[in-house]
């Protein structure tokens, strides 16, 4: 049985796949910056994905999107941690913060967040996974490189996530504390993504959870020729080949929808009604 304990919470990883619901608390962000900028509008915005089924609130303060201006971890923290704050006083459904810097990751953890979530798996601030260990919280370690160069895209991914949870293991966290992320849209181009989610069972064969981030990515406005605002159904297809091919968490825009399609997508693998 694979367990992931979270805010007090144990989810049974073998049962279903978890759905992580997207707060951007930016400006900037690809696909919704701007429309959770103030606390107010991003409480609301938590609270209705809590209630439309997410697990798990991922908020992040700095856009990764391709040319988006690097904030300081001061800017950064004043984004996050007031929000933070303010779901978990309002609910209590498992928060994770989306930050490579430490000192925004440990203010979050103190203002109730209890999963880490970095881009860059402590590879720009090892501290980070020091900090997961001494908190023992889950780190979602996700693939990033500066360059989209690969002689074999999958491997190389598989390589480099393999030496990133080393590194965990080695900084103190557990083993059941660490999920990886293939990283679909950072450090790769169109091609190398469809062919990440095509090999995606070598990525969730390596004895860890895998995260899904593909919610309305650039590779799915290549494939379908579409703005981001209209890229659900190719959203819809890359969460339920995602779960087939066995990720544990999918990190979504449209929480009601994805969940359906999760939930359909899991009753015909299981061959009979959920249980719930």
């Amino acid at each position: 049985m694979t367990l992931l304990n979270l805010d007090g919470k144990s989810f049974n990883l073998d049962k279903r796949t978890l759905v992580m619901g997207i707060l951007n608390v930016t400006p900037d962000s690809f696909s919704d910056g701007g429309r959770h900028f103030n606390l107010e509008t991003a409480l609301r915005h938590a609270l209705q994905m809590a209630a439309e089924g997410a697990d798990i609130i991922d908020v992040g303060g700095e856009s990764t999107r391709p040319g988006a201006a690097p904030v300081t971890a001061e800017e950064e923290a004043g984004r996050v941690i007031p929000v933070i704050a303010a779901i978990r006083s309002a609910s209590s459904i498992p928060i994770s913060v989306d930050t490579s810097k430490v000192a925004v990751a440990e203010a979050a953890l103190a203002a109730g967040a209890g999963m880490l979530n970095d881009v860059w798996s402590g590879r720009k601030e090892p501290a980070m996974l020091e900090l997961a260990a001494r908190a023992e919280v889950p780190i979602c370690l996700m693939h990033n490189r500066a360059e989209a160069v690969y002689a074999d895209v999958v491997g190389e991914i598989v390589t480099d996530l393999l030496e990133c949870a080393e590194a965990a293991l080695s900084a103190g966290v557990r083993h059941e504390n660490i999920i990886l992320d293939p990283g679909i849209g950072f450090g790769k181009t169109p091609e190398h993504n469809l062919r990440v989610l095509n090999r995606l069972r070598e990525l969730t064969g390596l004895g860890y959870p895998v995260l899904l981030g593909v919610s309305r990515k650039s590779v799915i406005g290549r494939v379908l020729d579409l703005p981001v605002n209209s890229r659900l159904e190719g959203t819809a297809a890359a969460v339920a080949f995602g779960v087939i091919q066995g990720v544990k968490i999918s990190r979504v825009h449209d929480v009601l929808a994805m969940r359906r399609v999760i939930r359909m997508t899991e009753a015909m693998l299981q061959g009979r009604l959920p249980d719930d």
